[in-house]
């Protein structure tokens, strides 16, 4: 871990200690903070599959909604592995749930955004979306797969905060330049049918590079992983 990401992580944790402290004397496990976690995904994407119902395509707050609630839950991924280590209640299976369920409330949190997507017509957003999910799903799979082969294989970029980080931001930013420039806001060039940038842009091309960058990171993994194999 670089020493800005692991004084970032120090300073979370720091503030968080005082909320670990109370989840521990009122009961509150790691798996429930986990579970909960993954709740909150869901109900994400049925805040995202209702926006695409009664929403139109100029209406983006159900994009800014749903990146608040995905930073909230991104918090619970943090908070029960804290809460883990300080209980002392840290076990193999618990590490084992974690994962299991980080990585449906990936694949529910992306379908959500490719059915709102597909829903308002951003046809190719919901394909950058759709690439995104199997990128963030293969960057942890060849980490996982690696790791059981006795590989620590967790180069690149895209871990599960960073995706997290990325997509929340990306989707309250948009709501709020919605607000600024409209939602309808679309600038083109002339001699060019398409728009050069319009309103979803502030959505669509983070989770572009997203989509470029894990899926460049699963196949990094790969291959680092490949070589250290070789070796032995």
């Amino acid at each position: 871990m670089n020493p800005i990401k692991k004084s970032l992580q120090q300073l979370v944790y720091t503030i968080l200690n005082p909320l670990i402290q109370l989840l521990i004397k009122l009961g509150i496990t790691p798996n429930m903070v986990t579970f909960f976690g993954f709740l909150l995904n869901i109900v994400c994407t049925g805040v995202l599959i209702y926006g695409a119902e009664v929403g139109d395509r100029s209406d983006h707050r159900f994009l800014g909604y749903a990146g608040l609630i995905i930073l909230l839950a991104g918090a619970m991924d943090m908070i029960d592995g804290r809460l883990a280590r300080l209980s002392g209640t840290d076990h193999p299976y618990g590490a084992l749930y974690d994962s299991v369920l980080d990585r449906y409330s990936e694949l529910v949190m992306f379908f959500g955004f490719c059915y709102y997507t597909v829903t308002q017509d951003y046809l190719l957003t919901s394909i950058f979306s759709f690439i995104a999910m199997i990128g963030s799903i293969m960057v942890s799979y060849t980490r996982a797969r690696a790791e059981g082969l006795g590989v620590t294989a967790s180069v690149g970029l895209m871990q599960r905060p960073e995706r997290i980080v990325l997509v929340a931001t990306a989707s309250i930013v948009t709501y709020f330049m919605s607000l600024y420039l409209g939602g309808d806001f679309v600038y083109k060039v002339d001699g060019i049918k398409q728009p050069i940038f319009e309103t979803i842009s502030f959505f669509s091309w983070p989770i572009f590079f997203l989509a470029i960058s894990a899926n460049i990171t699963a196949l990094r993994r790969l291959y680092y992983s490949r070589a250290k194999l070789m070796s032995k």
